[in-house]
């Protein structure tokens, strides 16, 4: 059993310990937050979570063998490098850095310290992802031609422009950092790496100064195309597509959307699903209604007691980090921008 610490109590943090209630992989016996007020105090009263004072007593907590980080993006490096320094495992929200060079730095810490470092690219592990996957490198899909992803919330409608995740800075272009970044994680394990992009992004109807509306093509190193769509002031949905020239599949569901039930924000990321061959009956079916953020947070745990290794290999982070570095830049000089 890991003994984990959470840092940072806002709604997804507190999303993080409801999915590993009576787990028997990881145990939250800690918190910290910038701001403890008493809703946080009451949450973490009911879930026997002692609160410390900052992430510096956290780490210096010898009963605590790991920290998860739901942090500003910002803060991710420096955190990671003075957990690795303190010799606890670390489980990263993500996006993991705002940079590559924050990334390498970060990977580079965490292996001198022997410690396991994992990013929660939880759609990885849901049983679709899973098929999708086997369904591409078995041949079954055939040539991939072309991966896609759309990924929309509300959240900037009702976001409060004090919130840290109303900075540009932690949140640039959008919906890229909150929700695009896992479909970018999800086409570099099916696909492998990204070549170059092309973005564009903008407002149009959130209400306060923040791109809401952000399209983005890709090319993949292996050849096939991409395309990834995210938008922030409408209503929430998830698709994830890949096409092949024996068919394709197309993966429905939902986002994280703040205000939502827990069960709904961990449950509910799957839905319909929709496969079409070239020739014959297209098949649907319904997604199993997989908890992907304990199944993430267990993988962890389990990788940090000394099993196997999480899923997410770390150079794959480090370059969906440098294509997301890619994109940003696109959008800044209207110009396709490589993959560094």
């Amino acid at each position: 059993m890991i003994k984990a610490a959470i840092v940072g109590l806002g709604w997804w943090g507190k999303t993080l310990v409801e999915a590993a209630q009576n787990s028997a992989a990881i145990r939250f016996v800690a918190g910290a937050t910038r701001t403890v007020t008493p809703e946080v105090e009451g949450f973490a009263k009911t879930k026997d979570l002692r609160l410390a004072a900052n992430y510096e007593a956290i780490l210096a907590d010898r009963e605590i063998d790991a920290v998860v980080l739901a942090t500003p993006h910002s803060q991710h490096a420096a955190q990671v490098i003075a957990a690795a320094g303190a010799g606890k495992h670390v489980y990263c929200e993500k996006p993991f850095t705002l940079t590559t060079r924050q990334a390498e730095d970060a990977v580079a810490a965490a292996r001198k310290a022997g410690i396991t470092l994992a990013v929660g690219y939880n759609r990885r592990f849901h049983p679709e992802m899973t098929r999708l996957r086997d369904m591409i490198r078995s041949g079954e899909l055939g040539t991939i031609l072309h991966v896609e992803a759309t990924m929309t919330s509300p959240n900037l409608l009702f976001i409060n422009p004090a919130h840290w995740r109303a900075d540009k800075s932690e949140t640039p272009l959008g919906g890229l950092m909150p929700m695009g970044v896992h479909a970018i994680d999800g086409m570099i394990d099916l696909c492998g790496p990204i070549d170059h992009a092309f973005a564009q992004s903008f407002h149009r109807a959130a209400p306060i100064d923040a791109d809401d509306t952000t399209s983005i093509l890709l090319r993949m190193k292996e050849g096939m195309s991409g395309y990834l769509g995210t938008m922030m002031t409408t209503g929430a949905g998830f698709s994830f597509q890949v096409f092949g020239s024996k068919g394709w599949l197309r993966l429905e569901g939902l986002t994280h959307v703040a205000g939502a039930s827990s069960e709904e924000r961990r449950l509910r990321l799957f839905g319909t699903c929709k496969f079409q061959p070239p020739k014959g009956e297209g098949k649907v079916w319904q997604a199993a209604a997989l908890d992907v953020t304990r199944a993430a947070l267990e993988a962890f745990a389990r990788a940090a007691a000394g099993g196997p290794a999480y899923p997410i290999p770390l150079d794959q982070v480090v370059h969906g980090v440098a294509a997301t570095e890619a994109i940003i830049r696109s959008a800044a000089s209207g110009k396709v921008e490589q993959v560094a």
